[in-house]
């Protein structure tokens, strides 16, 4: 049995007081590993959303993961949320009383679309990323971004060619591409007036774009798919 008392961290050892439920092992506590209050999964966190209790009751997303008091935590799915929402779940965990926004999933998707686009930008100008349609291909061809290292993920306009898009991953095999933004975001992150295709090299940078992609896609609703051509991996 799953209890909700298993997807708020705790301090290590013993039972939360009034309830029935061990609390996770120290080793998940501290670890990689958090439990869905919702499904009860246990997961790394890196595919899930912390929560937190404002001072006012309010549920506050924690993408950070820094904000102080009991983390709760949710599988990065917008009908995760949904069901953690309909069912009184973050109250139920608290034990208090909370207030949910009713514009909570669009309120971090937004949050979630913000950090993409500014881990982009970042990567752009520390000489991390590059964009346009050729410097691309040359990037994936010779498995160098200028001097920053081999490429770790493809950034790809949500409305650019189809064709195009194909014969850009078709060059990248099994590399994660993200393609949540069209072209205008794209441009805008990225300072240029037109942005289709870019490449993130490998590094901090591209490694917190990946994996804020993979949460926005399933906040957004998203089911995991293959890119145009069938071969790099949708985050």
């Amino acid at each position: 049995m799953v209890g909700l008392n298993d997807a708020i961290e705790h301090e290590p050892g013993g039972h939360e007081p009034g309830g029935d439920e061990p609390q996770l092992p120290a080793d998940l506590e501290k670890g990689p590993l958090r439990r869905c209050l919702a499904t009860g999964a246990v997961q790394p966190k890196d595919g899930m959303i912390r929560f937190v209790i404002a001072p006012d009751g309010e549920v506050v997303p924690d993408l950070e993961e820094r904000l102080p008091g009991r983390g709760l935590w949710l599988s990065a799915d917008r009908a995760v949320l949904a069901r953690a929402i309909a069912k009184n779940l973050f109250a139920k965990a608290a034990r208090r009383a909370v207030r949910v926004p009713p514009d909570l999933a669009d309120r971090l998707e937004r949050l979630l679309e913000r950090r993409c686009l500014d881990a982009f930008g970042l990567a752009r100008r520390a000489g991390q990323a590059l964009a346009g349609y050729e410097k691309v291909r040359e990037a994936l061809k010779t498995n160098q971004v200028g001097r920053a290292g081999p490429p770790l993920l493809l950034v790809e306009a949500s409305d650019g060619s189809p064709d195009q898009r194909g014969k850009v991953t078709a060059l990248a095999p099994g590399m994660p591409v993200v393609d949540l933004f069209d072209s205008a975001a794209m441009a805008a992150a990225l300072g240029r007036d037109h942005a289709v295709h870019a490449v993130v090299a490998r590094g901090k940078l591209a490694k917190g774009l990946a994996r804020d992609s993979a949460r926005l896609k399933g906040i957004k609703g998203f089911v995991a798919g293959t890119s145009p051509a069938g071969q790099g991996t949708n985050v």
